[in-house]
């Protein structure tokens, strides 16, 4: 197995609380960015500056809970040094089972805040090769379907949608089998058009990390999934790889796909890959990590449309060492990624 995330970050169940996202967020006053009247001032989110971070923070993500959790426990350092997490924005990994309301929630809850929304789908059928993230959608029809809930329930609110983390990848370095790569290709094809016919939504569509291979392996898969249509795509998606070589690594792919931008994700790339251990298993939840550059559209490169937190800093990669299941908060290793940036 390559050196490359392959167990990422399922959205929590929200099946419960999708419907009511996006009126509890507004009730909260998250347009200033508080939380309700009754909070605590020392644990209250704020959004950052518009000019140089234009996505939403979310006052309610579960980094801004543990915050007020340490908080209210008197734990101040603590509550200082997640609060480093919880007053960026980060992505929002749209669930199997709402994508409607959970699109809808997000971007309203965002559009209130004259914020644009983070989105990341990632409900490929035959997701992630029987790994840890193993699932997504039952087959192209139920995809489809899910797409379709996604894209109305963003309408014309602003949004950024970073697309299928892995799905091209796992076409090029043979985890998925040869019987999907067709099916596959077409539903991310498709899947590009229902969002790039909104209004004001730019998609990235996923094409790995500057330490799984060369860009000359995925350049033309990434043609055939319809990277023509998108904005750009995406690099280091929860993994670990420098700004640094991300970069170089993008802008190689990006002189082979026509030119398109591409965005970062530098949620935990601070001290770069972990280089010890079993190499099949170095992405996933590595120690000594340290949270990377803060989300930004004012990046080093103007191929690069933004640095972003795409995967969310403090959830576990998967259940390896010592991690719960994959996607789930992980207090203990949010405050080690926090303490150990440079921030």
């Amino acid at each position: 197995m390559y050196d490359s995330s392959s167990a990422r970050t399922p959205a929590r169940a929200r099946a419960a609380t999708a419907v009511l996202l996006g009126a509890a967020l507004l009730a909260a006053g998250c347009s200033s960015g508080g939380g309700d009247g009754d909070q605590n001032p020392a644990a209250r989110i704020t959004q950052q500056p518009k000019s140089a971070d234009p996505f939403w923070v979310n006052p309610d993500g579960s980094a801004a809970r543990q915050v007020a959790a340490y908080v209210k426990d008197g734990r101040k350092t603590e509550a200082e040094q997640i609060r480093k997490i919880a007053e960026q924005p980060v992505g929002e990994w749209i669930g199997p089972e709402n994508p409607e309301q959970e699109a809808r929630g997000f971007t309203e809850a965002a559009e209130k805040s004259d914020r644009t929304a983070l989105l990341v789908l990632y409900n490929i059928p035959h997701r992630d090769c029987g790994q840890y993230s193993q699932g997504g959608a039952a087959d192209g029809n139920a995809y489809r379907g899910w797409i379709d809930g996604v894209a109305r329930g963003i309408g014309d609110r602003p949004a950024t949608v970073v697309l299928e983390p892995d799905a091209v990848l796992h076409l090029v370095d043979g985890c998925t089998p040869d019987e999907f790569h067709e099916e596959r290709y077409d539903l991310l094809k498709n899947a590009i058009a229902k969002l790039k016919s909104l209004k004001n939504t730019k998609v990235y569509l996923d094409a790995g990390n500057a330490g799984w291979g060369h860009p000359d392996q995925i350049f033309e898969p990434l043609k055939w999934a319809g990277i023509e249509q998108a904005d750009g795509f995406s690099v280091n998606v929860s993994n670990f790889y420098s700004t640094k070589d991300s970069v170089a690594y993008g802008r190689q792919l990006s002189a082979k796909v026509g030119g398109k931008h591409f965005v970062l994700d530098t949620s935990r790339n601070g001290n770069g890959p972990y280089a010890q251990g079993d190499p099949a298993e170095r992405w996933c939840n590595p120690p000594g990590r340290a949270l990377g550059e803060t989300p930004t559209t004012k990046t080093a490169d103007p191929l690069v449309d933004a640095y972003l937190w795409v995967k969310r800093p403090g959830e576990s990669d998967g259940t390896c060492k010592g991690g719960p299941k994959a996607g789930q908060w992980w207090p203990a290793y949010a405050l080690k990624l926090a303490e150990a940036s440079h921030s």
